[in-house]
């Protein structure tokens, strides 16, 4: 297996030109911060951006919990790839990682510097301090359950291929981590119903909201909520749009990741005007 190093300062862009070098130098497989990547998707381990401090976040970029490094150990041999791109801070980082990775030494190494204009990085350093954004080479999807709670963007990567006409490189995620925070944040159960009861309410055929649950856990939230429906409209086809409405609304508010939206409808009221137009 051929090792890369990919090095530069942290927050000057390499999780986000990480594909890209990938894909230049046909490299399969991408290592950062704690996550084992391949194409779109993460193989294995954790990621260091759901730590709750910037200690948490390098230990776990080093790997150096013993259960984490085995899971990412056992999937390399199991996929075994012809090559490997390593991100890190420094060639002592690169290399360390590689070491406890159990992997031959670093063959090439590419730098920050090599791929990316000194006004590029500037732009992502500025980014990373004013906003305490990082960027996860994988598709939002990919990690969306894993992120529950922080802010969760997605981001096409595109590259110029002649006047006018571009290519599309990657999808890649974009959070703010806990430990980007001067602080932390929590989203109070009251807030969601709030939401919810909002959304549900103006909907046309809804009359209200009769009974509210949602327990929170680390990959989502769980809802249960009674309505009570205006007579004279199709009931499935009416709860669906309300779970399809609600969860967009809650998870673009919040960016909680709604794991289950269960919606029982149970009862009805007569309101003349409403059933008329549905009729």
């Amino acid at each position: 297996m051929k090792v890369f190093g990919f090095v530069g300062p942290s927050g000057t862009g390499k999780s986000h030109r990480a594909v890209w070098v990938a894909r230049e130098k046909e490299i399969d497989y991408i290592i950062d911060d704690g996550l084992l990547i391949r194409g779109t998707q993460i193989i294995a381990g954790t990621s260091a951006k759901r730590e709750k401090t910037k200690i948490g976040s390098i230990k776990c970029a080093l790997f150096k919990n013993t259960e984490h490094a085995d899971e990412v150990k056992k999937a390399i041999q199991d996929n075994n790839p012809e090559s490997i791109l390593i991100l890190g801070t420094s060639d002592g980082m690169v290399e360390t990682i590689a070491k406890t990775l159990g992997f031959p030494g670093v063959s090439e190494k590419i730098y920050i510097h090599e791929v990316a204009t000194e006004f590029e990085i500037r732009q992502a350093l500025s980014t990373r301090k004013e906003q305490g954004k990082h960027v996860i080479p994988v598709p939002t999807f990919e990690i969306k359950k894993d992120f529950s709670g922080y802010f969760l963007d997605p981001l096409q990567i595109f590259r110029r291929k002649g006047k006018g006409s571009f290519q599309l490189v990657g999808e890649k995620s974009v959070v703010r981590p806990t430990f980007s925070y001067m602080g932390s944040y929590t989203i109070s159960d009251y807030t969601i119903y709030q939401i919810v009861e909002h959304v549900a309410s103006n909907m046309e055929g809804v009359s209200r909201v009769s009974r509210f649950r949602a327990e929170n856990y680390p990959e989502g939230i769980y809802i249960e909520m009674d309505l009570v429906l205006v007579y004279g409209y199709c009931i499935k086809p009416l709860l669906r749009d309300v779970q399809k409405k609600v969860i967009n609304e809650v998870e673009t508010l919040t960016a909680l990741n709604i794991r289950r939206l269960n919606i029982t409808a149970k009862s009805l009221v007569v309101n003349s005007s409403k059933a008329i137009d549905a009729i």
